[in-house]
């Protein structure tokens, strides 16, 4: 489907692993909290996304950018009303299972809730989208990654560390960078329509020293868990990703053109979830 977001499934996971494996570390781990975490997280960033894609449909109906979304919506593959209609599906799906989650975590997790599908939308819509006024870099990196790891350990646990807190950091930064990515690629288009992503605004060049320093703070991280907080020597796993790290950030470097940037989303996605992976190996 040409709306439906592949990465959505990767950034998903990726905070949950983590906080299941702290979890874990911490004699808490509850398959059923950590399942539905995922679950809720899931649907309301993929109701975001599709958001994201409407709102761009409803703004710039003849899009460059999005030209495979324009002739869907032209010839008639998929309406308008139909995306309402799913993106309200996912907030509803979204929604029960957060209310699963009330029972186990009470008031804290349905703020949680509240606020991330809030920003989720927040992102797109509006008089005001965060996204296109150089926002987005933050609420990624934040919802993407304290929020996300947090609430999933919060609602298994009922508490949180400061391990768990500077776990969540990397997983926020290694999934900003992939929104970086993509802002690099659509710049020129972005500019073409008056949307103000962080990229537009420091510009390319800025942009990547914003890659490389997220992605050297990442890998920091398992560094000071090893150091400052008490994990073993297994905590360092998430370093043997560090190879695949430095060939994307060279190849994120020295690409320009939107469709050698093209790969560099999915490869970006890889480092997340195999850095996720390992960290998870590393803690539980």
């Amino acid at each position: 489907m040409l709306l439906y977001p592949r990465h959505t499934l990767p950034t998903a996971a990726a905070p949950v692993v983590v906080a299941a494996a702290l979890a874990a570390h911490a004699h808490r781990f509850a398959a059923a909290p950590a399942g539905a975490a995922f679950l809720a997280g899931w649907l309301i960033q993929l109701g975001g996304v599709i958001a994201d894609n409407y709102h761009n449909l409803v703004r710039h109906g003849d899009d460059r950018e999005h030209a495979d979304f324009v002739r869907a919506l032209k010839g008639g593959v998929v309406t308008l009303r139909e995306l309402k209609l799913t993106i309200a599906g996912c907030f509803a799906g979204a929604a029960v299972a957060g209310a699963y989650l009330m029972t186990v975590g009470g008031l804290p997790v349905l703020a949680i809730g509240l606020v991330s599908a809030a920003a989720a939308l927040a992102y797109s819509a509006g008089p005001f989208p965060l996204g296109d006024h150089g926002f987005g870099d933050i609420l990624f990196f934040t919802f993407f990654g304290f929020v996300s790891v947090t609430g999933a350990y919060y609602v298994q646990a009922r508490t949180i560390s400061e391990g768990v807190v500077v776990a969540s950091l990397a997983i926020g930064a290694l999934t900003t960078n992939i929104l970086l990515i993509d802002n690099l690629r659509d710049l020129d288009f972005d500019r073409e329509k008056h949307e103000r992503t962080l990229a537009v605004i420091i510009g390319p060049r800025w942009t990547r020293v914003e890659f490389v320093l997220l992605q050297v703070f990442a890998f920091c991280v398992p560094v000071w868990l090893y150091l400052q907080d008490g994990f073993g020597l297994r905590v360092l796993l998430p370093l043997l990703s560090l190879p695949y790290a430095v060939i994307v950030t060279r190849r994120v470097l020295r690409l320009r053109t939107y469709e050698s940037l093209l790969p560099m989303t999915p490869q970006q996605g890889q480092v997340l979830l195999v850095f996720s992976a390992l960290l998870a190996a590393g803690v539980a």
